[in-house]
């Protein structure tokens, strides 16, 4: 695959990337993402300078960085927000033991709740986006604040049902990849008895296995790498972005003299492949 669409994929995903979760927030992190990958482009020796490419991509990283810097500033204020008010609901419940829930009540949260929330409304003054996070939390708090305080009166009653989505988004990735469909729709009527599926025995599974051909299975496995590299790529950015595109742009930078020691070091950018 080539660096340079590898590249352009991460700033890609850093432009584009969306998230549902509180704490992962999707603008933040690709901000974050993308001042890694600046980072490493800047300390690149060399062929960044050689290279028309790379010159063009430090130049609109950085003016992308400079443009949105201080959204991400406040951003990252109405992010740190966000972990005060999970704090403030002792959520996740696994950080305290036993005898300290059972200290807690629905009474205590709700009033530091609201201490939080003045609070929130001070400092949100002339911000816009934490005077947005500000209105969009007060008006789900009136609303549904009543409803999110039984898990401290009731014993064993769970803060959340991410386990239950959790098991329903697992069923829904083995759907989409025994059928081959986008849509899900049906396990809305029957996701809950699409759980396991097995052969008769192992013998039979043995069998079944064997009658495919080696080659043709080598074949299949190269085939679904292919088209998995693309994602793996992605996820390894996700987990620590400098470190991949530090290894990335290394590849370059051997690959570059490669071409240098094979006589080839003026080959355009659109043919230096890995």
């Amino acid at each position: 695959m080539k660096i340079e669409t590898q590249v352009r994929a991460a700033i890609r995903d850093t432009v584009d990337r969306a998230s549902r979760k509180p704490f992962y927030w999707g603008g933040l992190k690709g901000y974050q993402q993308l001042e890694a990958i600046a980072d490493v482009l800047h300390r690149m020796p060399g062929p960044p300078v050689e290279n028309e490419f790379f010159q063009r991509v430090i130049q609109q990283v950085d003016r992308t960085l400079t443009q949105n810097q201080a959204l991400a500033t406040e951003l990252a204020q109405a992010h740190t927000w966000l972990r005060k008010v999970a704090t403030c609901l002792r959520y996740p419940q696994t950080s305290f033991s036993e005898s300290e829930w059972q200290m807690i009540n629905s009474q205590q949260v709700a009033q530091d709740m609201e201490n939080l929330l003045e609070q929130l409304r001070q400092e949100s003054e002339n911000k816009s986006i934490l005077s947005r996070f500000h209105h969009a939390l007060s008006k789900r708090w009136k609303a549904y604040g009543s409803e999110l305080l039984h898990c401290y009166d009731i014993p064993g009653l769970p803060q959340h049902n991410l386990q239950l989505e959790g098991v329903f988004n697992r069923l829904r990735g083995h759907q989409r990849r025994v059928s081959g469909r986008r849509s899900t729709k049906e396990l809305r009527d029957f996701g809950q008895f699409q759980v396991l599926f097995m052969s008769a025995s192992q013998t039979d599974l043995l069998e079944q296995i064997r009658c495919v051909p080696m080659e043709e299975y080598k074949k299949c496995r190269q085939r679904l790498a292919d088209s998995e590299s693309p994602r793996h790529f992605i996820n390894q950015f996700h987990r620590d972005p400098k470190k991949t595109i530090n290894r990335l742009l290394d590849r370059y930078v051997e690959h570059q003299r490669e071409l240098e020691l094979s006589g080839c070091g003026d080959a355009p950018s659109s043919l230096r492949t890995v």
